[in-house]
């Protein structure tokens, strides 16, 4: 017999060889017909798989992130089952599950998919998603394995074995399909109730330019056809709310290939909502302390190399720019945070001036493949709202908590207020990803759980997440349509003081090492804007609207006043725009509504002569008539409301 111990603690005995579908069907019967996959002693495992020692169990179904994964990684490979019927000789790359569905990369030749090849690898997928088609693991060495696949003539998993130590390989069997995987998988197909394969997009092998482009295709699955048919209607609205899209409607951003792939400019409303952010962060952070800096957007190559940021990150950055006199190396900078170590080294600094806080709008430059761009949530240059706080060790969470409140102001004030935190730690299995010592990274991380339960607030423990030189505090954003965007993030980091030489002159008056926080609430403001223009669907809240009131004579006859209340407007600070097309009134409020402009002031016979506008409000209507000073306090009350920072 062995122990099975559940996550409430409790303890059951069963007999050895027990499946995770038997420990369940123990419990209920429904249980049995719902359990997905199973972690077995903190080992991901499937539901067929037996156990045959004591063990702690957790089960795993479709109301678990764990559960989703094993049903979309299952799904890949009965995609590929099915498109491996239907076309002779396609060889296959790697098919992982993603947040929404999954994808595999394949190569089908000189083949060129089109909607119609989804459409018909869907039909296959159902077809066989009813055979209830088992998932069997089976072990094999690297010999077999390699001959497996070599007399398939599939490069790909070859390539893949060769790096695989030998007693490590499985493969996953499913009907017709042998994929080289570790698993874990659903008990089988008869769960895949829904199919739909939603895209097709180019995919080099492994990342590298160089090498072959393949052919990825997206899909998702679900257990019932209702859910699908809800998450296609998500997706309609999503498409209705995309940021490219109303990025252009709503006049904001731009890009243009004669500038380069990848590189935003921001037109006036955009310049304009977007500097609203950074004044009303620049607000927050004066009061929470902070001093502004500004650094060149270039650094030389040797920063990036005593920072770490070249061993790490040198591969995604833009080449060195040699200069022609002396040869030096210089990058576009890649981070803020090296330079603003050397503006802390600058001067001498006593144990009295800590904490030191530098806040800066930085713009990076990264390079990212062209394949990955994508609108404003992945560019090649971008702005971070980039703070670094050097502080004395006993600082450290009291800073961090402070930092903290500052995210949770922004979020307030932008409606962000379905978030969870993530504890970001590096992974105990690879430390050569990281820099720094064993003693310092379990001060860092001690100090980020502590904050936390400080603060009551809950969060995720993910390992391997965190940066190379330092544990973080992620913050992972619901927007309107249920999606997670990471936003803010603060990271606690004691091994740039220290690649840095940093110190400061303690009460003892010895030299001692700071500790740095890197933060940045918003994170990218090209991708924070771009999450905010698809979290409200581009209806702004009324202080950061682009515009917020357009004025609409009814003719030319009411032009005068209108020019008057526009002029009493400018006065109060109220961004205000006049449509004096020669339209009729119901195509003005029409093309306001679509504009998305927060409130309509109809001006006409009625509103001259009493000195007062008519109302209406984006998405609600006829608010009635108001004095200019009624509307303008109304205005005025309701930003306040919004942008309350106390």
């Amino acid at each position: 017999m062995i122990n099975i111990t559940f996550p409430d603690k409790s303890v059951r005995q069963y007999e050895a060889g027990v499946t995770p579908l038997d420990i369940a069907k123990s419990i209920s019967e429904g249980l049995a017909r719902n359990v997905l996959s199973a972690k077995v002693n903190g080992v991901m495992w499937d539901a067929r798989r037996p156990v045959v020692e004591d063990a702690e169990i957790q089960l795993y179904t479709w109301n678990d992130p764990e559960g989703k994964a094993a049903m979309w990684h299952s799904s890949a490979h009965l995609m590929a089952e099915a498109i491996e019927q239907l076309y002779e000789g396609v060889k296959f790359g790697i098919g992982p599950s993603i947040e929404n569905g999954f994808y595999y990369d394949i190569d089908f030749g000189d083949k060129v998919l089109t909607e119609d090849d989804l459409v018909k690898i869907e039909k296959r997928m159902s077809e066989l998603a009813h055979q209830n088609q088992v998932f069997e693991r089976v072990d094999v060495t690297k010999a077999e394995a390699l001959d497996y696949f070599t007399k398939k003539g599939d490069i790909y998993k070859q390539e893949l074995i060769n790096e695989l130590e030998d007693g490590t390989i499985t493969y996953y069997k499913s009907g017709t399909f042998t994929d080289l995987c570790r698993g874990p998988h659903i008990p089988d197909t008869s769960f895949i109730k829904a199919v739909k394969l939603t895209s097709l997009a180019g995919a080099y092998w492994r990342g590298d330019e160089k090498r072959k482009q393949l052919t990825r295709v997206y899909g998702i699955t679900f257990p019932k056809k209702k859910e699908l048919d809800e998450y296609l209607a998500l997706i309609e609205e999503a498409k209705k709310r995309d940021h490219r899209k109303l990025g252009k409607e709503l006049e904001l951003f731009m890009f243009t290939d004669m500038v380069g792939k990848g590189l935003p400019m921001w037109l006036p409303k955009g310049t304009a909502l977007r500097l609203r952010l950074q004044e009303f962060l620049s607000k927050i952070q004066k009061q929470y302390g902070y001093e502004q800096v500004m650094t060149p957007h270039i650094g030389n190559k040797q920063l990036y190399v005593t920072s770490g940021h070249w061993d790490h990150y040198g591969h995604d950055s833009f080449q060195p720019i040699t200069t022609p006199e002396d040869g030096e190396l210089y990058l576009l900078k890649p981070m803020n945070c090296p330079h603003h170590c050397m503006i802390y080294k600058w001067q001498p600094r006593s144990y009295k001036d800590l904490p030191l806080r530098l806040a800066e709008f930085g713009t990076v430059y990264r390079y990212e493949q062209s394949g990955e761009l994508h609108g404003l949530t992945r560019v090649r240059s971008f702005t971070q709202d980039d703070a670094h706080i050097f502080c004395r060790p006993d600082q450290v969470k009291d800073e961090f908590i402070r930092v903290m409140e500052i995210i949770e102001i922004i979020f307030k004030a932008l409606s962000f207020n379905n978030f969870e935190a993530q504890i970001s730690l590096r992974d105990p299995n690879n430390n050569e990803k990281y820099v720094g010592t064993d003693e310092n990274w379990a001060k860092a991380e001690a100090a980020i759980v502590e904050a936390c339960k400080e603060k009551n607030l809950p969060a995720n423990v993910k390992y391997g997440e965190a940066a190379f030189y330092g544990p973080k505090l992620d913050f992972m954003v619901k927007d309107a349509l249920g999606r997670k965007w990471q936003l803010g993030t603060i990271q606690v980091d004691y091994n740039l003081p220290e690649r840095f030489d940093l110190t400061y002159i303690g009460a003892d008056n010895e030299k001692h090492r700071p500790v740095m926080i890197h933060r940045a609430p918003f994170g990218s403001m090209e991708r924070f804007v771009a999450v905010l223009i698809e979290h409200c669907g581009g209806d702004f809240p009324l202080w950061l609207a682009p515009d917020q009131a357009i004025i609409l004579p009814v003719s030319e006859k009411y032009q005068q006043y209108a020019d008057e209340v526009k002029s009493l407007l400018d006065k109060a600070d109220i961004r205000v725009l006049m449509d004096d097309r020669n339209e009729k009134i119901g195509r003005k409020i029409r093309d306001a509504e679509m504009k998305k402009v927060p409130y309509m002031l109809v001006v006409g016979e009625k509103e001259e002569n009493g000195k007062m506008v008519s109302v209406r409000k984006h998405g609600e209507g006829d608010l009635g008539f108001m004095t200019i000073d009624a509307f303008i306090e109304m205005i005025n009350e309701q930003v306040k409301k919004e942008q309350d920072i106390r």
